[in-house]
């Protein structure tokens, strides 16, 4: 078996030890728009979908989640290198966005959202009378 030195690992268990694990600033995540859905994906592997908490007050979309140690109550940790704890994310969404219908799905480890554009945001045709003609203007 190779081993590798590192000077610093020490003093990282060191740090663990005495400050705990260090927790990611936020969910990393994706977002884009598809059709008339915007999708957000966050990664989450590890968590009890039952935990995850989702919500939306005026259009601040809000995930709260909890990962546990899969360790048992007084085992001696070896490596811990996996974040547990509390995990939250905000994002602000804009008026464009219908919030009453955002559907949430957990699958292998991803959550996905998808949040329809409202309807008053979605190009429509305008019917403009006059002349005896009608035109169609895309707006």
């Amino acid at each position: 078996m190779l081993m590798r030195s590192d000077p610093f690992r020490q003093f990282d268990r060191f740090a663990q030890q005495v400050f705990g694990p260090a927790r990611p600033a936020a969910m990393a995540m994706d977002a884009y728009r598809s059709g008339d859905d915007f999708v957000v994906h966050f990664d989450l592997p590890g968590v009890d979908p039952e935990t995850i908490d989702i919500d939306v007050e005026r259009n601040v979309l809000n995930i709260r989640t909890e990962r546990k140690s899969p360790a048992p109550e007084g085992a001696e940790m070896i490596a811990a290198e996996r974040p547990t704890g509390t995990f939250t994310r905000q994002l602000f969404l804009g008026d464009t966005l219908d919030t009453d219908r955002i559907d949430a799905s957990y699958e292998d480890g991803v959550l996905t959202l998808r949040i329809p554009v409202a309807q008053q945001a979605k190009p429509r045709k305008i019917q403009i009378a006059g002349g005896g003609r009608r035109r169609q203007l895309t707006g």
